[in-house]
């Protein structure tokens, strides 16, 4: 197992963990017309533009196993000005045969060091309600700070903000 900074030869192995692990993850909370469309080629089309828009202030980092990209982390400058918190982690996912394996933890832990070498000094997420994947924040010290109703397809959920006052 390997974490290192991603770079543009990564998209496709990040759109496909992208896609998979929406798919896994949101099964049952978000509709199956919405999870359907779906598509690698599209979820590509928008790392792309990440990519080509990336700024200093931002990290994506990758797992791989075996030669092939098991998960990423992406976050940078807060895109909250509601909340006093100067970082985002804006996605982590993870493919589901590695989930529970430390590799989320361990890539976490790889996103708080790049946030203190920009000297960020807090940071925040935002996770559906219903997402398995709150417990993994909560231990990893997240603070609940708040919520909000979104869209997503045709379902209506709540999204929880965590944040972490200190890193």
């Amino acid at each position: 197992m390997n974490i290192r900074l991603a770079s543009v030869r990564d998209i496709e192995g990040m759109a496909r963990v992208h896609v998979e692990s929406w798919k896994s993850t949101y099964n049952g909370i978000v509709s199956d017309s919405f999870l359907s469309n779906l598509t690698l080629e599209k979820r590509m089309k928008n790392w792309k533009v990440i990519f080509d828009n990336l700024t200093q202030d931002e990290a994506i980092y990758v797992v791989e196993d075996l030669g092939s990209i098991m998960g990423f982390v992406h976050g940078g400058k807060s895109r909250e000005p509601d909340f006093e918190y100067d970082a985002e982690l804006y996605a982590i996912y993870l493919l589901k045969k590695v989930q529970r394996n430390g590799y989320g933890k361990l890539l976490f832990e790889r996103f708080i060091e790049a946030l203190k070498q920009r000297n960020y000094q807090s940071f925040m997420l935002w996770v559906l309600e219903d997402n398995p994947s709150m417990e993994f924040y909560k231990k990893q010290g997240g603070q609940y700070i708040g919520k909000k109703e979104i869209q997503i397809g045709e379902n209506k959920l709540i999204e929880i903000a965590l944040g972490w006052k200190e890193i």
